[in-house]
């Protein structure tokens, strides 16, 4: 049997959806189709694209109502977002795996909505965030992308920053705990590498990475790594030093029809209320002002 290769090339892509390579380069130029960018050669996820031809065969049928997606939060962890779900009583069960790895649990119809933080490919970092993404991954598909929170994002490092460490580019040759490549700030660190004219490859990167933001804390409060990228709460409840480098938009991309639904209003309901802009001040790093502000919804 032949290996299933999980990116497919635009002639694949053409074969499987038996249409001409040119209909194929449409559809990336409208949006329509799932697709990544390598070293400027056009990719399409095996998983995302059948997810996507899936989808398209149920719409045709008239049969996009019957689609039932199982209570879940997937992607990006957050503490806010974690205590907001509990506290809200909205019933929803977590797996958070990372940025991608939401979209593409969207994309399969894993999860109800997924949290996510991913820069811009195609402008500076810190001008946009997560739409791009969206479009591409879930092209055709009906999200909605609301604002949960802005949250500051830098190097967690030991009390007082014995190294000095002052932005990406002082992490050459340092002991970096790098994060899963599915995780929004594995996303992040490439690109204020790449804009600090460094590579992976130029740090001393800790050979398993971590699988949360909390495993960064752990690693650099064990002495184990000298930095790792991730928010300011998390360095704060360690009780870590911390070295600011963007202010990053965290959003939630939701299913619309799941939009609607007791669960995802009960948590923006909550999301109103003095509690939540309280515990958001107290964990820190956090700016709430825009909860709930819808930056993308989907065709």
């Amino acid at each position: 049997m032949a290996e299933k290769h999980t990116y497919l090339t635009t002639r694949e892509v053409a074969d499987l959806l038996r249409l001409k390579e040119r209909k194929v380069y449409d559809l990336v130029a409208e949006g329509d189709i799932p697709f990544i960018k390598a070293t400027g050669k056009l990719l399409f996820p095996r998983d995302l694209v059948e997810a996507w031809l899936a989808r398209n065969l149920e719409v045709k049928s008239g049969r996009e109502s019957l689609v039932e997606r199982p209570p879940i939060v997937a992607g990006s962890h957050d503490p806010l977002l974690d205590w907001a779900l509990r506290e809200a009583e909205t019933g929803l069960a977590v797996a958070f795996g990372g940025s991608l790895d939401g979209l593409r649990r969207m994309a399969k119809a894993e999860a109800v909505f997924t949290g996510t933080h991913l820069a811009s490919e195609n402008l500076p970092v810190g001008q946009s965030w997560n739409v791009e993404h969206v479009r591409r991954q879930l092209a055709g598909q009906p999200v909605v992308v609301v604002e949960f929170a802005r949250r500051v994002q830098g190097l967690i490092v030991p009390p007082d920053n014995p190294l000095g460490l002052k932005s990406a580019a002082s992490l050459k040759r340092r002991r970096v705990i790098g994060r899963q490549r599915e995780a929004g700030s594995f996303v992040l660190l490439e690109r204020l590498l790449e804009d600090a004219g460094l590579k992976l490859s130029d740090l001393a990167l800790v050979p398993t990475p971590a699988r949360t933001e909390a495993d960064v804390a752990a690693a650099v409060a064990e002495g184990l790594a000298d930095a790792g990228l991730a928010i300011d709460a998390v360095a704060r409840q360690y009780r870590l030093g911390f070295v600011p480098l963007v202010e990053e938009r965290y959003d939630l991309v939701v299913w619309r029809r799941s939009a609607f639904e007791r669960p995802f209003q009960a948590l923006m309901a909550f999301g109103r209320t003095r509690a939540f802009i309280e515990r958001a001040a107290q964990l820190g790093g956090y700016d709430v002002s825009g909860f709930g502000t819808v930056h993308y919804n989907g065709p």
